[in-house]
């Protein structure tokens, strides 16, 4: 039987705070697919705790949101909390992302006795083997570097790095400084007079699309990516 209701939860200095929306339009909203909260939310009752029907107080709104408009509380717990999956949900979505960390992997690393990629196959079993846990909500990239060390115990895996010579704007910086490090690692970094980002990536050669894409959306487009000789 579909499910009709979930919860969002979340938390702010030790308050918790529960909202109740409808599992398919407020994944659709956590995951930028949709921008109109009206059809998200069951009612517009923000709780401390939805099971016993206890209402937050307007005081702990005020204190941890800075308002009491449910619409703009919603907001926030949606884009920041957890959103509690439905099994159906969580099981499409797990899915997904395990076919594109399989998929990488295949096409960026290689046994490096055989200088041979590794079948999908193989790859699926060494997962399942090293048991690892795959994320929905994270980026695909993010999760990369964290499985392959899973991996790297069940089978041998190689990739080929390249250095990236990156300069980002300083309206840009601070926000993109996370990004280059979830895809590589930081060589070097030089924070210019002007407040822009200089640094050397070393990331795999097969990662570099993905690094300019996800650059660019972030800078729109400003930031200089040059490989480093």
């Amino acid at each position: 039987m579909e499910t009709k209701v979930t919860v969002v939860r979340f938390s702010v200095e030790g308050e918790k705070f529960e909202i109740l929306v409808k599992p398919d339009p407020a994944l659709e909203f956590k995951l930028g697919k949709r921008k109109d909260i009206s059809g998200v939310l069951v009612s517009e009752e923000i709780y401390s705790d939805s099971n016993k029907g206890t209402r937050a107080s307007t005081e702990k709104l005020m204190k941890a949101f800075k308002t009491t408009d449910a619409n703009a509380v919603a907001t926030i717990m949606l884009q920041k909390g957890e959103l509690n999956l439905t099994t159906d949900q969580r099981r499409k979505m797990v899915s997904e992302k395990h076919k594109q960390i399989v998929d990488f992997i295949s096409k960026s690393y290689v046994d490096p006795r055989s200088h041979l990629p590794h079948p999908p196959l193989r790859i699926e079993q060494a997962m399942t083997d090293a048991r690892v846990s795959v994320d929905p909500f994270r980026n695909t990239d993010e999760q990369i570097k964290e499985i392959i060390e899973q991996l790297r115990s069940i089978i041998p895996l190689k990739s080929e790095n390249m250095l990236l010579e990156i300069i980002v704007p300083a309206q840009f910086a601070a926000q993109s400084y996370s990004v280059l490090k979830s895809f590589g690692t930081l060589q070097k970094e030089e924070w210019q007079s002007n407040g822009a980002l200089k640094v050397i990536l070393d990331i795999p050669a097969a990662a570099r699309a993905n690094v300019m894409d996800r650059l660019g959306s972030v800078t729109k487009g400003t930031a200089s990516v040059e490989v480093s000789k």
